[in-house]
């Protein structure tokens, strides 16, 4: 924020993510006249379909008129998340079995547009699309995909599997503690956060050792760890729980490594320190080694 106030391009996210949201207004008018039971059907059946796609194309037109350049960039991502977590909510309060890939897609987009909208709060320098993750990397797109064909595919061979509801409340209690630790530590962290490794000490970057930083040295690894493998205790996709796990421990194990690397060289002894005492939070994983 600069001098208390969001950026720019941080209010229009903010306006384009309700913006999105407003898909929830077309099948809550026909609950006032009825229950939530035939809401699956506005997913899956034509007409529901048809009115989506006419909403998409609605708000979309009007992101073109109203934003141009990188602006609209920022909008339509900002908007696509919201009409997906829209869309996440009307699954998790219907009565079907896919109630439980609704918690997901909540889950999923909120944690991508809140990763922008944190970064925009705290570190509006930084803040670019990339802010979003939506493009990680590919082994993030395919590892969600992967995950995608991995509940179609059980849900149509073994159902009673996706309904392990016990499992997915745990699952999302990992989600949401695990989301609840990232952007704490990107809230403590402010301008010191980073989504990219930084190799150069800034002038104001300094060694944060408060808050969620006193319990763990990587806390927003911590997070994002068990925020990644509960979205997929949520769905209750054994392989890709297993995979996810192996993935993400083996990713954040040799990123920890890199960058404690620059964090030695930042503080010297104040950063080995501080590494003496906290731990890194991360199951198996002690970072780099110090002589």
């Amino acid at each position: 924020m600069a001098g208390g106030k969001l950026v720019l391009e941080g209010r229009v996210s903010v306006k384009c993510f309700l913006l999105g949201l407003s898909v929830l207004v077309i099948p809550f008018i026909k609950t006032c006249f009825g229950n939530l039971d035939w809401v699956f059907d506005y997913l899956t059946e034509t007409p529901g379909k048809i009115a989506i796609c006419v909403h998409i194309a609605v708000v979309n037109g009007l992101l073109l008129v109203l934003y141009r350049g990188p602006l609209y960039k920022v909008a339509v991502r900002a908007c696509f998340l919201g009409v997906t977590f829209g869309c996440g909510l009307i699954l998790s309060f219907s009565d079907t079995s896919w109630t439980h890939f609704g918690w997901y897609m909540c889950s999923l987009s909120f944690f991508h547009y809140s990763e922008y909208l944190v970064t925009a709060i705290i570190n509006p320098r930084t803040l670019s699309l990339d802010s979003f993750l939506l493009n990680h990397s590919v082994e993030y797109t395919l590892a969600a995909v992967s995950s995608w064909l991995e509940f179609t595919v059980e849900k149509l061979i073994v159902p009673e599997l996706k309904q392990l509801r016990w499992l997915s409340l745990l699952g999302l209690l990992m989600v949401l503690c695990g989301e609840f630790l990232r952007k704490a530590a990107m809230l403590t962290a402010g301008s010191n956060f980073n989504h990219i490794v930084q190799n150069e000490k800034a002038q104001s970057h300094v060694l944060i050792t408060s808050g969620v930083y006193s319990f763990f040295r990587h806390p927003s690894y911590v997070g994002w760890f068990y925020w990644s493998i509960g979205t997929q205790v949520v769905l209750c996709n054994p392989v890709c729980i297993m995979g996810y796990t192996i993935a993400t421990w083996q990713f954040f194990r040799e990123r920890i490594e890199e960058e404690e690397l620059f964090l030695i060289h930042f503080f010297a002894e104040d950063y080995v320190e501080y590494k003496k005492k906290v731990p890194t939070g991360l199951p198996f994983i002690s970072g780099i080694r110090v002589n």
